[in-house]
């Protein structure tokens, strides 16, 4: 095969290690540089890449999906707990509330002790929930506009959390759950 003959520059400290690679390959270095090149130019394809590439993405996507799913649980459950206890827990007198950070720590260590321990195993308690009114009430996972009375009802009331619970119409449940 007929070869064609190049002038290339390269920067000296990219020289000085493709001289060096050269004497240690004992090799030529016009191989070398067409191997590169060739390499470069060409990419050799792995016979099946592509496929165990999109099943992979294919698994990263559930993974996300599940995690963003998750993720709204914890911040939706999250902002209803803050909304509701701001809005409903009243302040305590002067005299109640040492006693009430007392059990506010012993609760805290119960907590984190119960968070610790399910973060320890791969049971968590949003699927436990979730897998709970999937199955008593799936009704609930069904549209969006099921909950259209609720905001109508907070809408007119400017307190939505707070009128319901007064009126008696819905209970909250009792966290039975302490280990």
């Amino acid at each position: 095969m007929a070869k064609k003959r190049y002038a290339l520059y390269i920067s000296r400290p990219l020289a000085s290690k493709f001289d060096l690679v050269a004497q240690q390959r004992h090799g030529s270095k016009s191989a070398m540089l067409e191997e590169a090149l060739r390499l470069s130019l060409e990419p050799q394809r792995v016979p099946g890449a592509e496929e165990v590439l999109v099943r992979r993405l294919d698994e990263l996507h559930k993974v996300v999906g599940i995690v963003n799913r998750d993720v709204a649980i914890v911040t939706e459950t999250l902002a209803l707990f803050v909304r509701y206890f701001l809005t409903i827990t009243p302040p305590l007198p002067q005299s109640e509330q040492e006693p009430a950070r007392l059990l506010g720590r012993e609760r805290f260590q119960v907590f984190v002790a119960q968070v610790g321990r399910r973060l320890a195993t791969d049971h968590r308690l949003v699927s436990e929930v979730l897998e709970t009114i999937a199955s008593n009430n799936p009704d609930l996972f069904a549209t969006t506009a099921d909950d259209a009375p609720l905001r109508g009802r907070a809408a007119g009331s400017g307190n939505g959390a707070h009128r319901e619970v007064a009126s008696g119409t819905e209970e909250p449940k009792k966290d039975t759950d302490h280990g």
